[in-house]
């Protein structure tokens, strides 16, 4: 082995923009193009948005303006500015900032003096404004160089500060802001700042009733067994219902950053909310209920502040903190005592929501009872199968021993669902083994709807995917971060991905509410001549392909992904892959989207089709009127079936 040398030349000071750009992960977590909504470009808002918020809670500026257009984003907001003489080092010297003064930002989202440095860093270009008193500085940069650095001057603008920035592309590659996933974002800090008004791209989102506004647009009413309880307190806030449907979702807060991975105080919350829940039970019914019968199906929101808070990771998506303040009482003690008195308060006072509560328990009671039977076998033989018949080919990063290592890893992890053994075969060939997953189904899945969730353990292929991705027992123990249907581009791999479609919002709809599943797009056509080749996801793209080309190129149609060698199909699951997350709208009412998808309503659902297969048709005519194409019968009817 040859021999590395070890000297003082092999030792390196990087200055603070240089070590961020070498390490984005660890200031922003995964880069990301944007399809998912934890993707580094969003993460880069929130630090800006942060700084604005803490103004807010301060008792300074009430409105934020964000205008995002072409990939650049501009955020305004109305507080006092930062002070002109420190613009400089607030957005570019690491460990600066207001933030470490406790008694200006008692309980602020930020105190590391790293987000504002990250986003300028991070950025092909970043201008930040600071307006105070009839005065305003600007500086300008590009990936954290200081370009400009404009005098004090005079200004008529009010108070607060503007900063704009374009995401750097070298590092977001083809990165795109979603609205929806901006949007989303933005609500919840109207949700956690009651009274904040946030206008963005000329929509005003804002909030009156805080969590309860929140919880009432993330759930159909018809769907609620009973209102929503909301309780309010010092420091503490929390909303809570049952739906008509599987699955356990909660939403939560410190000082209002979203905690996307929960943490001590999710942990708290569930924990005291089951045991208040079953002493009130136990005590007034004389009725002993177990906790994953109460929690079941329950749809929840705590918000909480702390000062000082302890976050797992500079993106503060997981609260490490145990106490509610530095000398305070722990985060599991404050929560408990909360719900110990108010949430017992509460069904003592509404005695009919107690009664639509216990009916929802022995519900779940029964179905859990029903399914205790047959669980162990299915457990058995998921083991057995996994082992022997090679249904999951596993990354790498699951037989990592470092902890930290393995939880840095699950971030940028993906498991992809494939159909038959030529498309696995394809797939696992071509993919990461460090980070890519895959899952071979065998044939079409059951169709699910309207079945009780005993069918995940009867049915060989659902009880193996659920172990697969480990969620038996709700998404803490979610082994991969995207969860991908990958089928062919025709008839029966459309329908295979409904059916899957189907079977997770059947059962396990926290994974789509929680933005893990994704849709994999693959290319359509091959497009090339002897000097270039384009891979075209869409009839347009084949056009423009044909007239960079000219001539007449070889045109090629996928009808599988066995069809796709190997070789290929490494650029198409590496840094460009597509992905189209499966989205659904707040109020979303699961049960009617399944039953018109897959109930008996046929003739309502082949309007629609006729109708939109019509417009599809007419589109593509269109595009053949423009382009003279050289093209087999065959490409041309795998047009029309697209």
């Amino acid at each position: 082995m040859a021999q590395v040398t070890y000297t003082e030349d092999n030792i390196r000071s990087l200055d603070w923009k240089e070590h961020i750009r070498l390490r984005p992960g660890m200031y922003i977590g995964k880069l990301g193009d944007g399809s998912a909504f934890d993707d580094g470009i969003y993460i880069l808002i929130k630090e800006v948005i942060d700084n604005s918020i803490d103004e807010f809670v301060m008792g300074y500026g009430k409105t934020i303006d964000i205008v995002i257009n072409d990939g650049v984003v501009e955020i305004r907001d109305y507080g006092r500015g930062i002070p002109l003489g420190k613009v400089v080092d607030c957005v570019s010297k690491i460990n600066t900032g207001g933030k470490y003064d406790s008694k200006a930002f008692k309980k602020s989202v930020g105190l590391n003096g790293v987000g504002t440095k990250a986003v300028n860093a991070l950025s092909d270009y970043f201008k930040v404004e600071a307006y105070r008193e009839k005065k305003q500085k600007r500086v300008e940069f590009e990936q954290g160089n200081l370009i400009k650095d404009h005098k004090i001057g005079k200004s008529s603008e009010v108070n607060g500060t503007k900063i704009v920035f374009q995401p750097d592309e070298s590092i977001f590659k083809k990165y795109k802001f979603r609205a929806e996933h901006v949007e989303q974002q933005l609500w919840n800090y109207a949700y956690l700042n009651a009274g904040l008004k946030i206008k963005f791209n000329k929509k005003t989102i804002t909030s009156k009733n805080g969590l309860l506004d929140m919880l009432s647009n993330k759930t159909n009413p018809e769907q609620l067994i009973y209102p929503i309880i909301h309780l309010r307190g010092n420091d503490i806030e929390v909303a809570v219902t049952h739906r008509m449907q599987y699955g356990e979702q909660y939403y939560s807060f410190v000082n209002g950053q979203n905690t996307t991975q929960g943490g001590t105080h999710l942990s708290a919350f569930k924990e005291s909310f089951a045991s208040t829940v079953q002493k009130y039970f136990e005590t007034n019914r004389k009725k002993k209920f177990d906790a994953r019968d109460i929690r079941s199906s329950i749809i929840g929101a705590i918000s909480i502040k702390v000062e000082e808070p302890v976050f797992e990771s500079q993106t503060k998506t997981k609260l490490g903190s145990v106490n509610i303040s530095p000398d305070g009482v722990s985060v599991r003690k404050f929560i408990n005592d909360f719900l110990s008195k108010n949430l017992d308060n509460y069904l003592h006072k509404n005695p009919k929501i107690a009664d639509a509560f216990e009916k929802k328990i022995l519900q779940s009671e029964r179905e859990r009872k029903e399914i205790a039977g047959i669980k162990k076998q299915a457990n058995a033989r998921a083991k057995k199968a996994n082992l022997h018949n090679k249904k999951l080919r596993d990354c790498r990063l699951h037989f990592n021993d470092n902890k930290k290592t393995k939880e840095e890893g699950k971030l940028a992890s993906t498991i992809f669902i494939t159909e038959g053994d030529s498309a696995s075969g394809s797939i696992t060939k071509a993919r990461n083994v460090q980070t890519q997953a895959v899952f071979s189904l065998r044939g079409k899945p059951l169709n699910c709807f309207g079945m009780t969730k005993k069918v995940v353990y009867t049915n060989e292929e659902f009880n193996l995917l659920q172990h697969a991705l480990n969620i038996e027992d709700g998404l803490e123990g979610l082994r991969y971060n995207r969860v991908v249907i990958a089928t062919d581009a025709d008839v029966d791999g459309m329908h295979i991905r409904l059916l899957l479609l189907t079977f997770f919002l059947q059962f396990f709809p926290e994974l789509v509410e929680n933005n893990h599943l994704y849709i994999f797009e693959t290319p359509l056509f091959r497009v090339r001549d002897k000097k270039e080749t384009f891979y075209c996801y869409s009839e347009a793209e084949k056009q423009d392909a044909i007239k960079k080309l000219r001539g007449k190129p070889e045109i090629t149609r996928f009808k599988g992904l066995g069809e796709i060698s190997p070789s290929e199909f490494g650029s198409f699951i590496d840094d460009n892959i597509r992905l189209e997350p499966v989205l659904l709208q707040e109020d979303m009412d699961i049960k009617k989207l399944l039953m018109y998808f897959m109930g008996k309503n046929t003739p309502e659902r082949q309007k629609f089709i006729i109708e939109n297969l019509k417009v599809e048709v007419d589109e593509i005519k269109k595009e053949d009127e423009l382009v003279e194409e050289s093209s087999t019968v065959e490409e041309e009817e795998a047009v029309l079936v697209k």
